[in-house]
């Protein structure tokens, strides 16, 4: 299979406008709407206008990807599916985000450039914001019409919560909890990670490749190994950002890994070690794609290395 040369910043930027836009506009439309006593308030703090939308573009890349091999039920809803699954994950994200800045988690004040949600409104609300986005999620992978399949709606809903519950997202952050102050080894922070961070991007790239029903079996398993590699390339990125970047630029508090006594990827392998480390799964992620048999994968090949050279 041929491999085309690498989208430039500016090729992925104009790929990635149109998708954001329709993004952001279905987050306004749907967040917080007739939320009670200003919980639709702490809700649309939480979403809106900030972070890099990695988890909805990667959703919608692999869709894109996939769509030639769309089974003949799930076509018609594809893109309706797509964009519906692209802001359910980062619903999950923003409502992950706003349980791990409170007191009892991380007890962070900053989060994408702006007070952190218990900061802005208080503790109890922060926590209502963040499970009605959690449940929300859920909501918008069900649309109360048959314009996606059901069965694509059911795949859509299970990943979801495979990735956010005790076996992704929330379990990774149980094992960071345990971890304070404790050397892990390479395997055991891997877990961690791949659990913590990896699940959920991992997940996202399944999102939208299930928008478009059974796909053939190699073309699945290569994107979950895209997926898989990608996500804690992420990961170490941020290990390395988090030593390296000051916190306007980051957007968030800056060195507070090495503060909490954390273990990472930079105080287990060093800088250069991290580095090294990102370009190999970033190599991995593409030679995944490589042997994924799909025809155009070039918006996932340019998130991927987004991921691994971005500075924030």
């Amino acid at each position: 299979m041929t491999v085309s040369a690498p989208w430039s910043a500016a090729a992925l930027a104009a790929w990635s406008a149109p998708r954001l836009a329709a993004v952001e506009a279905a987050l306004s439309r749907w967040v917080g709407v007739q939320a009670p006593a200003g919980l639709g308030d702490a809700m649309r703090y939480a979403v809106l206008d900030g972070g890099k939308r990695l988890r909805p573009l990667l959703v919608l890349a692999a869709s894109e990807a996939v769509q030639p091999q769309a089974s003949a039920d799930a076509r018609a809803g594809l893109a309706q599916a797509a964009l519906r699954a692209a802001c359910a994950v980062e619903l999950i994200h923003a409502y992950s985000l706003v349980h791990d800045d409170l007191p009892c988690m991380d007890n962070d004040v900053l989060r994408r450039g702006k007070p952190t949600a218990h900061v802005q409104f208080g503790e109890a609300p922060a926590l209502l914001a963040g499970d009605a986005l959690q449940a929300l999620a859920f909501e918008l992978l069900v649309p109360d019409d048959d314009a996606i399949p059901a069965r694509v709606q059911a795949r859509l809903a299970r990943l979801l919560a495979r990735a956010a519950g005790s076996q992704g997202m929330a379990g990774g952050q149980a094992i960071d909890l345990d971890s304070v102050g404790r050397r892990l080894d390479e395997a055991q922070l891997q877990q961690m990670h791949r659990l913590k961070t990896g699940a959920l991007l991992q997940g996202s790239v399944e999102m939208g490749a299930a928008c478009a029903g059974d796909l053939p079996a190699q073309a699945a398993a290569a994107l979950r190994d895209y997926g898989a590699a990608l996500g804690l390339a992420f990961q170490v990125v941020d290990d390395i950002l988090d030593v390296v970047a000051d916190s306007q630029t980051l957007g968030k508090t800056a060195g507070k890994d090495a503060a909490d006594d954390k273990p990472t990827y930079v105080s287990l392998l060093g800088l250069d070690g991290a580095r090294a480390r990102a370009q190999v799964l970033l190599a991995q992620a593409l030679d995944a794609l490589s042997g994924s048999q799909l025809s155009d994968t070039a918006a996932l090949r340019a998130l991927a290395h987004m991921v691994v050279d971005r500075d924030r």
